[in-house]
C-alpha cells in the first residue's frame, strides 16, 4: 500500500515533529503540509524563525524531517483533487461527525473499501479536517475509543491509522 499523509492546519510542532517521525517508520510516500501547519526548513521564513520551527519539529522527529519527501501547498484542495483525479483514494480521519458514514478503522468492512494508494488527511488537533475538504474525502474514518476521551491526540492517531492502514 502507498500512503500519501496530509497534515492541515495541525497547529503544534511537536505533533507534527512526531507524526513525521511515524510517518518515516511506516514508509509513507510523502507528507503534504498545508494551512497554518508548521514547516519544517522554510525557505520562505526569516532565517531565525525558520530555525526555531526546524529545532522544534526535530525534537520529535529526531530526523525524519530530512528523511521524508515533505513539501507545503498552498491550494491543499486542489491539490487532494489532483491526486483523486490520478485514482488515489482520499480518506479522512474524523470522530463524532454528523452526517456522513463514518467506518472504524479496524473494521473489517473498512479494510474491503480500501485501496492500493491512499491519501489519508489529518486535520487540527481541535476540530478536525476543515468542512471545505469533505466533498473530496472518499471514506471518513475513526479510531473506536473504549475510555471516556473522546479522541487521541493527532499524532497518537496518526501513528493508529498508519499502523492499521500499513498492515491492512
Amino acid at each position: 500500500m502507498e500512503i500519501i499523509l496530509v497534515l492541515d492546519n495541525i497547529r503544534s510542532t511537536y505533533n507534527v515533529g512526531a507524526i513525521l517521525r511515524t510517518a518515516e517508520g511506516f514508509g509513507v510516500t510523502k507528507v503534504i503540509l498545508s494551512g497554518y501547519t508548521p514547516r519544517v526548513h522554510d525557505v520562505d521564513l526569516l532565517p531565525h524563525l525558520r530555525a526555531k520551527l526546524d529545532k522544534e519539529i526535530h525534537k520529535t522527529a529526531l530526523g525524519a524531517e530530512d528523511m521524508l519527501d515533505i513539501y507545503a501547498c498552498g491550494d491543499i484542495k486542489t491539490e487532494v483533487e489532483k491526486y483523486h483525479n490520478d485514482g488515489w483514494q482520499i480518506i479522512g480521519l474524523e470522530n463524532n461527525i454528523d452526517g456522513v458514514p463514518i467506518y472504524a478503522l479496524n473494521s473489517p468492512e473498512c479494510k474491503k473499501q480500501l485501496n492500493e494508494k491512499i491519501v489519508l488527511i489529518l486535520g487540527e488537533e481541535v476540530n478536525g479536517i476543515d468542512k471545505a475538504l469533505y466533498g473530496l474525502i472518499d471514506l471518513f474514518v475513526e479510531i473506536p475509543m473504549k475510555g471516556k476521551k473522546e479522541s487521541f491526540n493527532v499524532s497518537v492517531a496518526a501513528g493508529i491509522a498508519l499502523a492499521l492502514l500499513s498492515f491492512s
